[in-house]
């Protein structure tokens, strides 16, 4: 079993108040409303998020990887409020991409500090549209933007040819909220041979990987029976042995920042314990 005390002392000395609120939510009875106030200090008058609160993209400017994490964070905690919702979609309307759904990185990320792979892209980022659109799918949140989102996703998705890692993870956040369960379940059956070609089975595989517990953190994860269960115990006592002697988690992509390598650390370790919790690995309050 994981250290829950010695984590909850990692975050106490590295984490940023977000992730602290998270935690308290999470694995100590916290109430909601702090874990609220963290996001909306990232949020923007334009009805965006920013301000590093995705870490790799240090810009005040309003970012679709901020506003991905802020409505993840809000869902997460079951801490959701209608403003904040209201005005990330007021932002994706107004910057949505031609085809609807959301971009990977906007223009306002430059003259700011980011990671290299951040750079201004044209057209719509399964990456980016998949998780905002599942999330305000499982919110019963009514848009247009998201109507078209969805058009748009569903198309991607049903047709996904060559598409990386970070596409499938996008795909995958979408079909796990999407009302359509049997057509969701049939997405993911179609999405096999690309979850073979992109998702590392060995746990200890080093470098920039994604393993099952990327794409099927939890048992009712709709992308689950594409493993079996030696496979995801494998990754399970993996995570559960990553806690680092300090207390917390790291990843496994370039640490471009100091800040962010600190930022990412905290948000990883509230991220492994719930994983580790969802999957009956951790016994918290």
């Amino acid at each position: 079993m994981p250290d829950l005390d010695a984590a909850e002392r990692f975050l106490a000395a590295h984490a940023r108040v977000l992730d602290r609120r998270r935690f308290e939510r999470l694995f100590r009875g916290g109430p909601p409303e702090p874990v609220r106030d963290a996001v909306a200090a990232y949020a923007n008058p334009d009805g965006g998020f920013g301000h590093a609160l995705e870490p790799d993209g240090r810009t005040p400017g309003s970012q679709p990887a901020a506003i991905a994490l802020a409505l993840r964070t809000l869902d997460e905690a079951d801490a959701w409020d209608d403003d904040l919702a209201a005005g990330a979609l007021h932002w994706l309307e107004d910057n949505a991409p031609a085809e609807g759904g959301a971009g990977f990185v906007v223009a306002s990320v430059e003259g700011w500090p980011h990671a290299p792979w951040w750079q201004p892209s044209e057209g719509m980022s399964l990456a980016m549209t998949g998780p905002i659109a599942g999330t305000l799918l499982a919110r019963g949140v009514r848009h247009a933007w998201l109507d078209r989102a969805a058009e748009v996703l569903w198309a991607r998705i049903e047709a996904f040819e060559d598409g990386g890692a970070y596409e499938l993870r996008g795909a995958l956040a979408f079909l796990q909220r999407a009302p359509d369960v049997e057509r969701a379940r049939a997405a993911v059956e179609a999405l096999a041979p690309h979850v073979a070609r992109l998702v590392t089975l060995d746990p200890e595989a080093a470098g920039e990987v994604h393993g099952p517990l990327d794409v099927a953190p939890r048992p009712d994860s709709l992308a689950r029976a594409l493993f079996d269960d030696a496979t995801i115990a494998a990754h399970l006592d993996h995570l559960a042995a990553a806690q680092r002697d300090d207390g917390g988690w790291t990843f496994n992509w370039l640490a471009w920042s100091p800040a962010a390598e600190a930022e990412w650390r905290g948000s990883l370790t509230v991220d492994a314990l719930a994983t580790l919790r969802a999957n009956g690995r951790l016994v918290s309050n």
